[in-house]
């Protein structure tokens, strides 16, 4: 790459004469590049003092910029150590050189230019502490270590911070580093000793970045981002450093660590520390209180570097003050440190593929990120030109006149007004979005309104609770309140909806992160106060579960239901991307816990009906089981080994058969096993197929219904396998088939065709599908289905009959009745359909029902399940309609498409009415003497 060719701006001189004077100096050069020199040269006393001793070195990089980069990297790496204090400031300023002419031609973007000046830093620190740790090697301090440790600096490894850190240098930045060790290459007879070594290879490395000579410096570091720098040693143990931020690291430094990133020494021993220690930089779920973290920095900054008040272009810090480089950065971070630990392409060093991330992923509004990269670019290059000048760390604006001339010189601007008016405009810009976001103006609603002697006693033991124990939740809150009571006056009953918030709150384990999500996002706010007058059980799960909350804000949690089998997928890839057995079951906990919440809101809210509700349950609880079921094979075989055989499925039953569950379904579950003549597994602990299969079908129940940190995923009833809780707990394909052929009941075969394959193995899933097929219209056959099911409904109606007139499942012309036809229609057909619908359609096209008593059992079903799956969201307990809440009421009426309760009972006697009478006539019941 010739420069020649590439140069598409040229700065002004701001000194013609001493600009000209070095543009001969290159005398031979193309006359635009002499033009670029110039203007360089004449614009900062610095480049043009270096532009005229490396002369030589430069015009030959002018040809072939990588070329001349790489030949200098090579030099220093086979630099001895006596050498490399003058190497590296001599290159510090070729490359310093090329780098600027680069820049100000237009030749390099802005992520080459500080990229080419990130690598750099990267080499010196590298070359620094491997000659260093060489040289203690050799003396013999650092046991156990000989020269072939040399390449990984003996375990050594220094974490790039900051700007260094995100591959952004500017042309004088400081180093920011932290040096560590890994403590793990030495015996504890050695720590003491290696310790030591490492801490003089730190401040060696840091007098030969640092020290200025006659031939300059080469980078000024800082290693104050260590943990408690005023009391630890420059360089300290991995274990320790771990230690720190464990039990006290503060957001500020959650925040440096997303720029973490080994760039010298043991670089794999970097990465793996970095890796351990994600779970304090990337919190499990969305953490809207670093806003206010962040934002207290800001202010301190502010104050400590007397940066407050309005804009004024002289002096003004581009870094620090209002509107600059560093308003842009915190917000990039806060945003990922926000929803980084729940979506890691959020966690970019760099800031502006991390802006686009978060556009991407719905976290800033896209035209929002796209004038901020902008800003962010423009802000960065004026920064460059003022520290081109004189190899400055500085990022103020010039105060005097004249200096503002050359800045504008510089940026080849001949009008230093049009430069200013721009400054003006983009700070303040800038300045106004980020404190939008860091501090927004909020509509102050009354802050004590007129409330009732009821509601003022519920208020007043709000400071009692555990959500409010804390002096930042007390704060937060009370800067909430305000609006929360405005909100909660719009509601339907406004005294029912603060005694439902009251138990929502009560409920809470703890506040700050809950009211800080609330105030970032107000209108969830109106989504609790909907939850709590509408279905306090919901609320109450809530309060024990709020992070489900997080999903609500995750860009897609009012996009269409995505299907079983995208859901199994996102949980096996959540499921993969965690190592620790435990730590997998938590995680599909949580995952199961904000997709089921999703469902109850959907519902909540009309976007879904108690129909699809029910089938979105049923999808998520396949694929809950699905996707669990390879790390629970895998889990128990590396103590076992592989299953045996052909290996084992999972049938669901029952409702999840059938794919209709509601918010409190269990799962009816048989697991079936082909050990296929392999009579035990080959592992560590060998166990005999029958066994073998019994225990990874506990371990199964287990990893579902085990009580753990995020509670249980769902309860498993195991009660439908053959022999019920008298057989075993898994059962051989070829005992399964025995007995559903011979001795089966009547009321098992009724059961089986609901049955479906939801985990495991496929072929012997399809192979269990194919026998179910056969059976159905074998056994359906036979005379005793009708005089058996009889017998068996009117059993079912002496033991669980109807609790009262709201009750959708048990009693007479009812969803425990009408499921019953639907099973033994299919039966009688030999259909293999699953659903109520289908069943029921089976019947009459073998004549044993006629369409209108399939109608009547349809319709008389379709409101029950509405019934049903509406009192399983509201509350676990029967249904009490005389005891709901306005809000809780007019769902359920919603639901039944009545406008008044006496119209939906008036509605649901009818047609349980009309279906009991369907059903006596199918399946007369005898009257008992």
């Amino acid at each position: 790459m010739n420069f020649a060719s590439r140069i598409t701006r040229t700065p002004i001189p701001h000194n013609p004469e001493r600009g000209a004077e070095v543009a001969a100096v290159f005398a031979d050069a193309p006359k635009p590049l002499q033009n670029l020199i110039e203007g360089a040269a004449g614009c900062s006393p610095y480049l043009s003092a270096v532009m005229a001793q490396q002369a030589e070195w430069l015009s030959g990089a002018f040809d072939d910029p990588a070329t001349a980069l790489q030949a200098q990297y090579e030099a220093l790496k086979q630099a001895p150590l006596d050498q490399l204090k003058p190497l590296l400031r001599q290159a510090k300023a070729r490359i310093a050189a090329l780098t600027a002419l680069a820049d100000l031609g237009g030749i390099w973007p802005l992520e080459q230019v500080t990229g080419t000046l990130t690598e750099f830093a990267d080499l010196a620190v590298d070359v620094s502490l491997k000659a260093l740790v060489a040289a203690e090697i050799k003396r013999g301090k650092l046991p156990g270590m000989g020269p072939d440790d040399v390449a990984r600096a003996g375990g050594m490894v220094v974490l790039a911070m900051g700007k260094m850190g995100a591959r952004e240098l500017n042309y004088s930045s400081d180093i920011d580093l932290i040096c560590l060790f890994d403590e793990t290459r030495y015996s504890d007879d050695d720590y003491h000793d290696a310790r030591a070594a490492f801490i003089r290879v730190t401040r060696k490395m840091s007098a030969l970045l640092s020290d200025i000579t006659g031939e300059g410096y080469v980078f000024r570091t800082d290693l104050r981002l260590r943990p408690d720098p005023s009391v630890t040693p420059v360089c300290l143990s991995m274990d320790a450093a771990m230690r720190y931020y464990e039990s006290l690291g503060r957001t500020w430094e959650r925040a440096a660590h997303i720029k973490a990133r080994p760039c010298a020494g043991d670089l794999q021993a970097g990465q793996t520390y970095l890796k351990n220690l994600s779970p304090f930089i990337w919190r499990k779920h969305l953490d809207f209180a670093a806003i206010q973290d962040a934002h207290d920095m800001r202010l301190r900054i502010r104050e400590h570097k007397g940066l407050g008040g309005p804009i004024t272009l002289e002096g003004h810090n581009m870094k620090l003050g209002r509107g600059g480089i560093r308003e842009i950065e915190f917000f990039t971070q806060t945003r990922q440190i926000i929803a980084g630990g729940r979506d890691p392409d959020l966690r970019g060093r760099e800031t502006v593929p991390a802006l686009r991330a978060l556009a991407a992923k719905g976290w800033v509004e896209p035209d929002v990120a796209e004038l901020l990269i902008k800003r962010y670019r423009s802000h960065r290059e004026v920064e460059h030109r003022l520290q081109m000048v004189n190899d400055a760390q500085t990022h103020d604006l010039p105060k005097a006149p004249d200096e503002f001339d050359r800045l504008a010189q510089f940026m080849g601007i001949s009008d230093t007004e049009k430069l200013r008016s721009r400054l003006m405009s983009d700070l303040t810009e800038v300045h106004e979005l980020t404190e939008g976001f860091f501090a927004p103006t909020v509509m102050r609603a009354d802050p004590n309104p007129d409330l009732s002697e009821g509601a003022q006693e519920i208020m007043a033991r709000w400071g009692s609770y555990p959500a409010l124990r804390s002096a930042r939740a007390v704060e937060i809150f009370e800067r909430l309140r305000p609006d929360l009571l405005a909100r909660l006056q719009k509601a339907a009953n406004p005294a029912e909806a603060l005694a439902q918030f009251d138990g929502f709150l009560a409920g809470l384990p703890a506040g700050v992160q809950l009211f800080s999500l609330f105030q970032a996002n107000p209108q969830l706010i109106d989504l609790i106060i909907d939850i709590c007058t509408t279905t306090p059980a919901l609320a109450r799960h809530l309060s024990r579960n709020s992070q489900v909350l997080d999903a609500v804000l995750g860009g897609s949690f009012f996009e269409p239901w995505p299907g079983a089998a995208v859901l199994e997928q996102e949980l096996a890839a959540k499921l993969a991307a965690v190592e620790d057995y435990e730590s997998k079951l938590d995680t599909a906990r949580r995952w199961k816990k904000e997709w089921h919440f999703r469902i109850g809101v959907h519902h909540l809210r009309g976007l879904i009906d108690a129909q699809e509700a029910g089938q979105q349950y049923a999808d998520l609880a396949g694929a809950s089981v699905a996707a669990l079921w390879h790390p629970v094979v895998d889990h128990f075989a590396q103590k076992h080994g592989a299953p045996p055989g052909r290996g084992a499925m999972v049938l669901g039953m029952g409702s999840l058969g059938a794919g209709q569950l509601n918010a409190t379904s269990d799962l009816d579950l048989i697991v079936i096993y082909d050990a296929d003549g392999v009579e035990a597994s080959d592992g560590r602990r060998p166990l005999q197929a029958r066994p073998y299969y019994a225990r990874l079908t506990q371990a199964l129940v287990t990893a579902l219904s085990a009580p753990m940190a995020e509670g249980r995923l769902y309860e498993v009833d195991m009660r439908l396998r053959p022999s019920g809780r008298q057989g075993p707990v898994a059962t051989s394909l070829q005992s399964f088939m025995a007995y559903q052929q011979d001795e089966a009941w009547t009321w098992e075969h009724l059961a089986l065709t609901r049955a479906r394959s939801v985990a495991g193995n496929g072929a012997l899933g399809d192979e269990i599908e194919a026998f179910r097929a056969t059976l159905l219209a074998d056994k359906g056959k036979l005379p005793r289905v009708l005089p058996d099911v009889a017998d068996m409904r009117a059993r079912l109606a002496e033991a669980k009959p109807a609790r009262d007139e709201w009750e959708a499942k048990l009693g007479a012309g009812r969803m425990q009745d009408i499921e019953l036809v639907a099973e033994t229609a299919a039966l009688l057909a030999g259909d293999t359909a699953r659903d109520i619908a289908g069943q029921l359609e089976a019947g009459e096209r073998i004549g044993w029902l006629t369409g209108e008593q399939r109608q009547i059992l349809q319709r008389a079903y379709d409101m029950l399940w509405r019934l049903r799956g509406t009192s399983k969201l509201l509350s676990e307990q029967a249904l009490n309609m005389g005891a709901l809440g306005e809000g809780a009421r007019a769902f359920v009426l919603r639901e039944l498409g009545a406008d008044s309760v006496q119209a939906a009972g008036n509605a649901l006697d009818t047609v349980v009415a009309a279906s009991h009478m369907v059903v006596d006539g199918l399946l007369p019941v005898k009257m008992q003497d």
